[in-house]
């Protein structure tokens, strides 16, 4: 199937295989939410715990922290949120469609690059980049009609003029609504990080350089939320904060460049999927900014951001709380406002990679002549839901025991499955679609021999092993 066509199919895929469901489906669904079913949560899961191990387990000088989603409101007001966490959205005036301007323009240079105009693509976007840099929304308009780019509802080049939109979810909080505060649901884990800074370093005892990791909840007010869970109103990030002296961000910078893009290699993804995408327009807080960017069925896109923050977050928070937030180096005998290296990556935009590499449409010709097919999800085994299969041949003559025991033996180790329903061939097919990487089949010659078949997904062939040896081989396989 063509690369194009996969997203679709693999939607459905998703639902028909428990790993995302719309959410509250029974109410027609509510736009741009989902809910991860059995198989989603724990692939999910997964990820979050490898990431979570290869920051704070493998790394000495980085621990984890676990804040708070609602936040003092003054926070947002510190960290530039109130002011200016927006986007420039246009609408067109026959279909009352709402765009985001840089989706709109990178849609159609997407476009143009289908037709063999990728010169016209890159200046359109070179174009954008540099108008969205200053903040120019008349220029930018004047980009999209002179290009004559067209809703795709309404066919029409007929829009209003761009404003700006505040992406941030506002509640409120108190036990009176006369006296109740508004309140944000963070739009980021980051803050919680900085406001934490001097109590984890002084309760952890931790020397500049070191990092404090998070991974939780974030939610914005996407108008234009789309492409599954790619583009999503509640999210979840994975970030860290590394806090560094002053005149050394650019080393660290580099460094974490190098090192996000080796673990995303780690945990499957090919190098020939990544890249690198610099700014051009820096954020209010940052001296350095670069995307890992994966290609998703739907094109380059981002995956995961690296920025040099300076000492902008902590320098304002200081500012705002009037509480001293500085880190004195004895080495230098200094006290300073540290300076902060981030990696933030999204969860769910990590599950849609995975996924999207994993899926596979296979048919191939028999022996006989006749084509056989499959759908199989390719999740590295690391990674995968469930990591071993065990499927008695048949529902009787002491072969569930067998299977049952060693279901227990096994479930000690890692996530398991059992299954006894249907063929063997269609059991084999069931678990190719979750993506389990691993089959044992109980058969009436494990009593004679106390041998079985193990059955490996991504290559379908089999081979006789010890049972004993079953455990033992499929956990070396997964480490």
């Amino acid at each position: 199937m063509a690369e194009a066509n996969i997203f679709p199919a693999l939607i459905a895929h998703c639902k028909e295989y428990g790993y995302i469901f719309p959410s509250s489906e029974i109410y027609d669904g509510l736009s741009a939410v989902y809910d991860y079913g059995q198989n989603g949560a724990q692939l999910k899961k997964n990820i979050r715990d490898y990431w979570w191990k290869s920051m704070t387990q493998l790394n000495e000088n980085i621990v984890g922290i676990d804040t708070a989603i609602f936040m003092h409101p003054t926070t947002w007001k510190a960290s530039g949120h109130v002011d200016s966490f927006s986007d420039p959205m246009i609408d067109n005036k026959d279909s009352n469609k709402r765009y985001r301007v840089d989706h709109l323009i990178e849609n159609f240079s997407d476009e143009l690059r289908a037709m063999s105009r990728e010169k016209e693509a890159d200046e359109l976007i070179a174009s954008m980049e540099s108008l969205l840099a200053i903040d120019d929304f008349d220029g930018l308009k004047k980009l999209i009609e002179n290009n004559k780019i067209k809703c795709s509802v309404s066919g029409t080049c007929n829009w209003t003029d761009i404003r700006q939109f505040n992406l941030m979810f506002s509640t409120e909080m108190g036990s009176v609504s006369e006296e109740a505060n508004i309140i944000y649901l963070r739009p980021e884990t980051a803050q919680g990080i900085f406001v934490n800074f001097l109590n984890v370093q002084k309760t952890s005892r931790m020397k500049i350089p070191f990092g404090i990791a998070q991974t939780g909840k974030a939610f914005r007010n996407e108008i234009v939320a789309r492409q599954f869970i790619f583009r999503m109103r509640e999210f979840e990030q994975m970030e860290m904060q590394f806090f560094v002296r002053p005149g050394t961000q650019m080393e660290w910078y580099n460094f974490w460049k190098a090192e996000r893009l080796k673990w995303h290699q780690s945990i499957g993804i090919p190098a020939n999927k990544l890249r690198f995408h610099d700014h051009t327009k820096l954020a209010h807080y940052a001296d350095a900014a670069v995307d890992i960017e994966f290609e998703f069925p739907f094109g380059w896109k981002e995956l995961e951001g690296i920025h040099s923050r300076t000492d902008y977050d902590l320098s304002r928070h200081q500012e705002f709380s009037k509480k001293k937030l500085q880190y004195f180096d004895n080495e230098i005998n200094k006290n300073y406002i540290p300076y902060v290296v981030e990696t933030s990556v999204g969860l769910d935009r990590l599950v849609l990679t995975i996924l999207s590499l994993a899926y596979e449409e296979q048919r191939w010709n028999k022996e006989d002549g006749s084509e056989d097919s499959r759908v199989v999800l390719k999740i590295p085994a690391k990674l995968a839901p469930y990591k071993l299969a065990i499927l008695p041949l048949v529902k009787k003559d002491g072969l569930p025991e067998i299977a049952k025991q060693l279901m227990d033996e096994c479930k000690q180790g890692f996530h398991t499955f059992y299954e006894e329903k249907d063929s063997i061939g269609k059991r084999y097919r069931r678990m190719d679609a979750i993506g389990t990487p691993f089959c044992v089949t109980i058969d009436h010659q494990t009593k004679e021999d106390n041998t079985v078949t193990i059955r490996y997904r991504d290559t379908m062939t089999q081979e006789r092993i010890a049972l004993s040896d079953v455990r033992k081989i499929v956990s070396e396989k997964i480490n």
